[in-house]
């Protein structure tokens, strides 16, 4: 009788242990337990400052197209019909922190956010090329935002999507989001800034992660979602694939056993 207690308490200890529990495959759960709590204040993400590789979009325009011609690289709608070509007719920013753009030739840029880089570009041009009465109009973009995302997600890899703001929701989703044995709970950015390297990690079944700095993504960000401990010891992900597991253990181990006796 003892014996069928301490096997019985065995196998539930392995369920209990092994399988993986919903609350860590949650997302943006209500840890607090206010149930009325449903407002997050939301934080500004802090405008990102260009770095050196960096690859912009430049676009001029004034009354008259024919004046701005010669300041562009591609023709006028090219870079929309070819969104990858931008790598290729696009600005890079050199090992210096410039680009250059035709006639204006080298402009510094390195550590600038993209509005202060629009207006660099506007008063140069007001300065040396147009009047005011020419109504210049500059836009400045990054050629994407650029983020690599590794680990137990679906789909590794990097990744570019065409807007200005990316959260890590998006980014998860967009790579087929954490697979099952993946921990939400320690997700880890690492992050490139002009004062050195920052590395952080966020608990995505948490719901005031949003009011995290890193919840809302920097370009060229790095994600990496680590395996849950269930992995490493390669027991099953439920409470039958546990016992499965259980079951093919203690049937291996009684044929050991009865094969070393005889």
């Amino acid at each position: 009788m003892k014996k069928y207690i301490f096997f019985l308490f065995l196998t539930l200890s392995v369920l209990l242990t092994s399988c993986i529990s919903t609350h860590d495959l949650i997302y943006l759960q209500n840890k607090e337990g206010d149930k009325a709590a449903s407002t997050i204040a939301a934080v500004a993400a802090k405008p990102y400052r260009v770095q050196v590789n960096d690859v912009m979009s430049i676009s001029i325009k004034t009354i008259d197209p024919k004046l701005v011609a010669i300041f562009s690289t591609v023709n006028e709608g090219e870079v929309g019909k070819s969104p990858t070509g931008l790598y290729f007719d696009g600005y890079t920013v050199d090992d210096h922190g410039n680009i250059r753009i035709p006639i204006l030739g080298e402009v510094n840029v390195i550590g600038f956010t993209l509005d202060e880089i629009r207006q660099k570009i506007e008063k140069q041009l007001l300065a040396d090329y147009f009047k005011k009465e020419a109504n210049v109009f500059v836009t400045v973009k990054l050629a994407g935002f650029k983020y690599t995302i590794n680990g137990e997600v679906g789909s590794t890899g990097t990744k570019t999507l065409f807007q200005d703001t990316v959260t890590i929701m998006e980014a998860i989703a967009n790579s087929g989001d954490i697979t099952v044995t993946g921990d939400r709970k320690a997700v880890t950015i690492i992050r490139q800034t002009p004062t050195g390297t920052q590395m952080h990690d966020i608990d995505l079944t948490n719901r005031n992660v949003m009011q995290s700095p890193y919840y809302h993504l920097q370009p060229n960000d790095y994600i990496y979602v680590k395996p849950l401990k269930q992995k490493t010891w390669g027991t099953g992900k439920t409470g039958l694939e546990s016992l499965s597991t259980f079951i093919t253990l203690l049937s291996l181990a009684t044929t050991t056993f009865f094969l070393l006796t005889k």
